[in-house]
């Protein structure tokens, strides 16, 4: 059984775009149940409680960026360095496929004006299909988590989800989506639960957003550029999928 866990970077609004972050980035992460259990769990733990001396901190990239609930001490530039050295090493280690998919939010509107999709129920068909195809080509199932955000937030997610299941994809039948997707179920689970697997998501979606705005990059996307899903020409269109794609705004 293999496990996805979706996370997201950015937010989906295409009525107010933030100039300095102007993208959706969707991430699906599927790690296999046992080593997701044995090694990544524990692990992730371990070092919390070495770093922070409790495994209570939840790692979230606004927090750790913001020295803030619970990251005050990354404030010391030695303590700094020491968590991201370990975190990176750690997120090397560890056995994951990342599939993710970013949305100019910018170039959707201008391509689609006013039919341009909901970015996140645009961007969760294209995981979807990635995530299904890798989980079929390992000859297994997916038990599907989310983050829970708003209720609101929560209840959209779910019946675009529940409309992939009843009609599938434009390279997807619904018939083969339900088969790979363990009981077809979506869940979510809150930040504040902890989730070893969602943090991993959390940490991994970021540094994808910043290697789309060109800004400098750090060691963290070298690790995760490993990691994404991969086809005969690489991972562009197999692991990671930009939209609107570069023949689309012609």
């Amino acid at each position: 059984m293999l496990l996805c866990f979706v996370d997201e970077s950015g937010d989906h609004i295409l009525d107010r775009i933030d100039p300095y972050y102007p993208i959706f980035v969707l991430v699906g992460l599927l790690v296999d149940e046992e080593h997701y259990e044995t090694v990544i769990v524990p692990e992730m733990a371990q070092i919390k409680r070495k770093l922070f001396g409790h495994d209570g901190v939840v790692f979230h990239t606004a927090d750790i960026t913001r020295n803030r609930n619970g990251f005050e001490r990354l404030k010391d530039p030695r303590f700094r360095l020491e968590f991201y050295e370990t975190l990176n090493e750690a997120m090397a280690r560890w056995e994951y496929t990342v599939a993710a998919v970013v949305v100019d939010k910018r170039r959707h509107k201008e391509v689609y004006g006013e039919a341009a999709l909901d970015p996140y129920e645009l961007s969760l068909k294209v995981l979807v299909e990635r995530l299904v195809f890798e989980v079929e080509e390992r000859g297994s199932q997916a038990k599907v988590t989310a983050e829970s955000r708003a209720p609101h937030l929560d209840g959209s997610l779910k019946r675009a989800w529940e409309d992939l299941l009843q009609r599938g994809t434009r390279y997807l039948s619904a018939k083969r989506l339900r088969r790979a997707l363990h009981r077809s179920e979506l869940e979510f689970r809150k930040k504040r639960e902890n989730i070893a697997g969602l943090q991993l998501a959390d940490l991994v979606a970021t540094p994808i957003g910043r290697w789309y705005l060109k800004k400098p990059l750090k060691e963290d996307w070298r690790i995760i550029e490993q990691k994404l899903r991969r086809g005969p020409q690489g991972y562009m269109g197999y692991g990671l999928v930009v939209l609107p794609k570069p023949q689309q705004k012609d």
